[in-house]
């Protein structure tokens, strides 16, 4: 009878072992990593490159799958990654800004992700996005990822 109760419970916490290390998956695993590309391009986003308060522009040559500009104020940009973290080898791991404008989603995984902040909002991923460094000088932004 005790050599049931103790099979049972190795039973039982070998389950929530694996399930503890199915959830830390985008965390711990170095393949899921996104790989680092040279990120260096200036933009005007008042001019030719307009980007209103608020909004965003996808600028898809650049980034390892893109990056996101994002304006929250007249002086203030976030700048992206378009790969979601959760599963970064899969082709389909790519974020886009949904309907609402706040909230951007990686239809593959189900992630979603506030805009304000790359912090995950929803679904698998515990990781918020890769985000690239960005000065504006009131004319020119750039966009970086080496100083």
């Amino acid at each position: 009878m005790l050599k049931q109760k103790l099979t049972g419970f190795s039973f039982f916490a070998i389950t929530i072992f694996a399930l503890l290390l199915n959830t830390c998956k985008d965390k711990n695993d170095p393949a899921n990593e996104i790989p680092n590309v040279y990120v260096n391009f200036y933009l005007q986003p008042d001019g030719i490159d307009f980007i209103p308060v608020q909004n965003w522009k996808y600028y898809n040559e650049e980034g390892y799958r893109g990056i996101i500009i994002y304006r929250i104020d007249q002086f203030t940009f976030n700048a992206y990654e378009r790969t979601c973290p959760y599963d970064a080898q899969k082709d389909c791991a790519r974020v886009e800004v949904d309907n609402s404008g706040i909230l951007l989603v990686d239809s593959c995984c189900m992630s979603y992700y506030n805009i304000l902040d790359g912090m995950p909002a929803g679904g698998p991923a515990n990781s918020p996005l890769k985000q690239y460094l960005s000065e504006y000088d009131g004319a020119t932004l750039h966009v970086y990822n080496t100083p």
